[in-house]
């Protein structure tokens, strides 16, 4: 759902801990980045049981970046020069898309909405593309193919539907959108000044973009104990922890290559989904989701390959 093309903070030493200790270090910080933004799509649909969806969307802002701010590193300040993209940042990689969310799933399921996040790499190449002015390989060629293909698939049973739930597509493929843009934004400014920084800072300027809507939402909540839970898990955890997990594992085994952790999104939700909700997730779109993650996997490969 979320991991930036480059999230090692700006001069990541390499680790030095025994072999077999770095080895499930390294498991761990991969899959568990992965685990958490699975399941943050449970999290939200738990969290709309209490507070309206801009309340939310405050809410794990406002978590995230009290957790975040808690990291020396995230502190850091920024260059003069970089400050007014990490504004842009704050509005499309957080303000927007953490919107979008929630008010997809006053329309479709948890499930749903995780498994269309699988779609998050390919929107972010044809970003990239556009942005260079310049086609890619053949096989991320193929793997865009693939993988757009892929979320059609995820996509049509509720596609089909219409009313709300071509809403609820609508929405999640807008936020999915954001994504791509704010990942090839925020590439540069991480490479100069790593990567907790900037997503701190960005946090701090989608609390501002947010707080007309979400504080009024938030105050007239009727919080019991699950939604209340669900949020501040939600916060703490998939826009607090995640981030500095996920910038630890890229500045210890590359950027790309914990940059797959985001493979586990659409599973972890599909899966969640299902055992603590109940939701009925059409064959179709399970199908869909494996050809989606297919397509963005030969695309991470050929990216490999090319390095």
């Amino acid at each position: 759902m979320r991991a930036p093309l480059d999230l090692s903070p700006a001069r990541t030493p390499a680790a030095s801990t025994p072999a077999e200790h770095s080895g499930t270090a390294d498991w761990l910080l991969l899959l568990g980045p992965g685990l958490i933004w699975g399941a943050s799509f449970l999290f939200i649909a738990e969290g709309l049981r209490s507070v309206g969806p801009n309340g939310l969307t405050f809410a794990r802002i406002l978590v995230g970046f009290v957790i975040l701010g808690l990291v020396p590193s995230a502190r850091r300040a920024l260059p003069r020069k970089d400050r007014g993209k990490v504004a842009l940042l704050g509005l499309i990689w957080l303000a927007l898309p953490l919107s979008m969310f929630p008010l997809a799933e006053q329309r479709v399921s948890s499930a749903l909405t995780g498994m269309l996040n699988g779609a998050n790499p390919l929107f972010v190449a044809i970003v990239a593309a556009a942005f260079s002015g310049r086609l890619p390989g053949r096989d991320v060629l193929l793997g865009l193919a693939v993988g757009l293909g892929g979320t059609v698939l995820v996509a049509l049973p509720s596609l089909s539907l219409g009313g709300s739930s071509l809403d609820g597509v609508l929405f999640i493929l807008a936020g999915v959108t954001c994504y791509g843009f704010a990942l090839n934004l925020a590439r540069p400014l991480q490479q100069r000044s790593g990567a907790l920084p900037v997503i701190w800072r960005a946090q701090g300027w989608a609390l501002l973009m947010t707080a007309p809507l979400g504080v009024p939402e938030l105050l007239r909540a009727h919080w019991t104990a699950g939604p209340l839970l669900s949020v501040l898990a939600l916060g703490a955890l998939g826009t607090g922890v995640a981030y500095v997990l996920l910038a630890v594992a890229a500045g210890r085994m590359g950027a790309t290559r914990a940059a797959a952790t985001t493979f586990l999104i659409p599973g972890v939700a599909l899966l969640l989904g299902w055992l603590v909700r109940g939701e009925h997730v059409a064959a179709l779109s399970i199908a869909g989701c494996a050809v989606c993650v297919g397509g963005a996997w030969i695309m991470r490969r050929a990216q490999l390959a090319g390095h």
